[in-house]
């Protein structure tokens, strides 16, 4: 029996930058009540407050939740509040340094877009994120923007050798990430493991980028047991079969006792 179920946000729980919807929201808490859950994402603290946690119940079950922004740069748990355990900041001076470069990279790429809806270049602290489009950008706009990866990749190519010391991720439909060497979804799975003493063997990882450059997959590299799924209309099926599987399983143990 999995002992914790891994979540990829944008694209996996919800559509990119948007809220859970209600059905979501009753099968994640449905979950909660019977098996740990974490969620790893690219995306900042504020997100998760906005996207997920407006939508769950305020009760004990979110003491079985993981909340992991920025790939597991930061982790949070709830004890009657949520509490940040820790936070790999970078400094100062490495932050002007990401900017700058991101600037240059998009600017020598010839991919600045002609509008954006808000900012383009983001500082989650632990992590620098341009958006191509802003973070606030229509999901259709940014699905249009760079469907083969093609435009990241060519800033990502110019990106990476101004800024040596860090690594550059591709995140989301129109996001490039910048954090420090090492840093995705595995290192992110490894700190589960570490904080809540779960055996990664004991993992089920579901994101919808489970492919070779994706930016899920490095989450089955690290030994997760993971299942892609192609937006969240598929996640609820998957939630829904996997609290099936443990309820019974609960059911029986029960009986036996």
């Amino acid at each position: 029996m999995k002992s914790l179920i891994i979540f990829d946000l944008d694209g996996t729980l919800a559509e990119s930058k948007s809220d859970l919807d209600g059905e979501m929201a009753t099968l994640l808490a449905r979950l909660l009540g019977t098996v740990d859950v974490a969620i790893i994402s690219g995306g900042a603290w504020g997100q998760f407050e906005k996207q997920v946690l407006a939508f769950l119940p305020h009760d004990e079950r979110l003491k079985r939740l993981s909340l992991l922004p920025t790939c597991g740069t930061k982790f949070y748990r709830f004890d009657g509040a949520w509490k940040k355990l820790y936070s790999e900041d970078f400094n100062a001076d490495e932050k002007r340094r990401i900017i700058a470069a991101l600037h240059q990279a998009v600017e020598q790429a010839g991919f600045t877009a002609a509008k954006h809806w808000g900012e383009p270049i983001e500082d989650r602290d632990s992590q620098i994120t341009f958006s191509a489009l802003g973070q606030a950008a229509p999901l259709d706009e940014k699905q249009k923007w760079d469907p083969d990866f093609a435009k990241r990749k060519a800033i990502e190519a110019i990106l990476a050798p101004l800024i040596p010391a860090f690594s550059v991720h591709l995140g989301g439909s129109t996001s490039i990430d910048v954090t420090r060497p090492g840093i995705d979804k595995a290192y992110g799975v490894r700190k589960l493991h570490e904080t809540l003493g779960i055996a990664i063997a004991d993992m089920i990882f579901v994101g919808d980028a489970l492919f070779p450059g994706g930016n899920d997959y490095p989450a089955e590299q690290a030994g997760a047991e993971s299942i892609r799924v192609r937006d969240p209309h598929e996640t609820k099926r998957v939630v829904e079969a996997i609290c099936a599987c443990l309820e019974t399983g609960e059911s029986h143990r029960q009986m036996a006792s």
